[in-house]
């Protein structure tokens, strides 16, 4: 591998930082998001009860404990779960969007690194035929075959390194968006039936 980036040029760097910047984010969404994998769950049910038993101490602190977006979105409920149901409704919204911003960070940095990585392999493969059209011109167009060809091939190498660099890139953006919308269908679940349990307090 290391002769074929050598022969790449200059290009090979940034799609190198690309994939090691893109493989980096990966990896640390996918440990966040194991650790997170059961957390909160039956969470709205258990707060709710202690809420209607008159148990708010007992409830902020479960909420608190379970260190998860379900129990951070029901702390924010619990300030305002005996005014008006419009303001409770707002509240969860927002507490919500808040969560998945958090757990939709960096993903746009991954899908920028999908979209860039391929043009910079493309911007590599025309420099790379600039200066081997260049070489041509220099020997007045008499070259072989031989030596056209391996110009092309080695301009070429910086498309085919973009390409595979962008193609798991955009797999895996797709991959953890689908995560992020499971986790924010949960919490819009989980909010439901908080509110739904706390309605004939």
């Amino acid at each position: 591998m290391i002769p074929f980036i050598q022969k790449g040029g200059i290009i090979m760097i940034p799609i190198l930082l690309c994939s090691v910047l893109a493989l980096a984010i990966f990896v640390e969404r996918l440990i966040r998001f194991s650790r997170m994998r059961h957390r909160g769950a039956g969470l709205a049910e258990k707060i709710a009860g202690l809420l209607k038993d008159g148990n708010g101490e007992g409830a902020k602190r479960i909420a608190g404990e379970s260190n998860s977006p379900m129990g951070r979105v029901l702390a924010q409920a619990m300030a305002v779960w005996d005014r008006e149901r419009e303001i409770l409704e707002t509240v969860i919204v927002n507490a919500i969007d808040e969560e998945v911003r958090g757990l939709s960070s960096y993903l746009q940095c991954l899908a920028t690194i999908g979209n860039l990585a391929p043009l910079l392999g493309l911007l590599g493969t025309v420099m790379g035929l600039i200066k081997a059209f260049m070489v041509i011109q220099e020997m007045g167009g008499k070259v072989n075959a031989a030596v056209l060809a391996g110009g092309i091939w080695e301009a070429m190498l910086t498309t085919a390194f973009g390409l595979a660099v962008a193609l798991p890139t955009i797999v895996a953006h797709s991959y953890l968006l689908g995560r992020v919308d499971e986790y924010e269908a949960r919490l819009q679940t989980g909010a439901v039936t908080f509110i739904k349990n706390i309605t004939d307090k």
